[in-house]
């Protein structure tokens, strides 16, 4: 495994009594998947708002490719190279679909959304944006209105405008949320052929999902990390099983 691209240090952030992440450390190597997992309020939007640029941490440090970011805000963590998607969306539904992504190239390109018209015109917007929609799998609905997408291709399209920022480091927040099982299945493939193309750190409550994509896994409960390694540590970890996993056989 490479060199970390992301490293987190004694991270620790509170919200009156409750604290919310406790020095947590932790590293995501280059070109990994690496899934969080835990109970409802064990953490994991709080961590991930932290390494975003959201939230910002009451102790610790955080270093995206050998750079401290501790205190960057979250548009100069997108320059670096950091994107999230899924549980805050920047979709327009009354635009298409290709307009969308496009947008979100002309945005990382630097240009003003106050021309968002022209995007909808410009070659050198329009190419890049159908490569994303066909990385994706959304080429057939290029045309269409969003508002038209399925929930699963809302979130087909959430992804598409996350690659068009051209990260180092994708954040995804429960890509299988709310989707049905040939949808959910269909991420699930999707992000697997993304391994080792791109670093992802993904939160995901489906258990089928994280195992067939992460290379390593965090557990974090009661923002403590419980355990960390291969999926097969984890899976066989007595801590784990109690806590999260359940005593069922692995």
């Amino acid at each position: 495994m490479s060199e970390p691209i992301l490293q987190l240090r004694d991270l620790t952030k509170r919200f009156g009594g409750l604290v919310a992440t406790d020095s947590v450390t932790l590293d995501v190597a280059e070109g990994e998947v690496h899934a969080v997992i835990g109970p409802n309020g064990a953490g994991k939007t709080t961590l991930v708002g932290q390494i975003s640029g959201e939230i910002r941490p009451d102790r610790g440090q955080i270093f995206f490719a050998g750079q401290p970011i501790t205190r960057s805000p979250v548009h100069v963590r997108s320059l670096l190279g950091i994107a999230r998607s899924f549980q805050i969306t920047s979709v327009f539904p009354g635009f298409t679909v290709t307009a969308n992504v496009a947008l979100a190239v002309q945005a990382h390109a630097g240009h003003s959304f106050r021309f968002w018209t022209d995007a909808t015109r410009d070659g050198t917007l329009l190419a890049p944006a159908a490569q994303y929609l066909e990385l994706v799998g959304l080429t057939g609905r290029a045309g269409d209105v969003a508002a038209t997408l399925s929930h699963g291709e809302h979130r087909q399209l959430e992804l598409a405008m996350a690659l068009a920022t051209e990260p180092k480091l994708l954040l995804l927040d429960e890509p299988t949320a709310g989707v049905g099982g040939d949808e959910s299945a269909r991420m699930v493939e999707l992000l697997r052929s993304f391994k080792g193309r791109f670093t992802i750190l993904l939160i995901e409550h489906d258990m089928d999902a994280v195992f067939a994509l992460a290379d390593r896994i965090t557990v974090l409960d009661s923002g403590r990390i419980l355990a960390s390694g291969a999926p097969g540590e984890i899976r066989a970890d007595p801590a784990v099983r109690q806590a999260y996993l359940g005593d069922a056989e692995a």
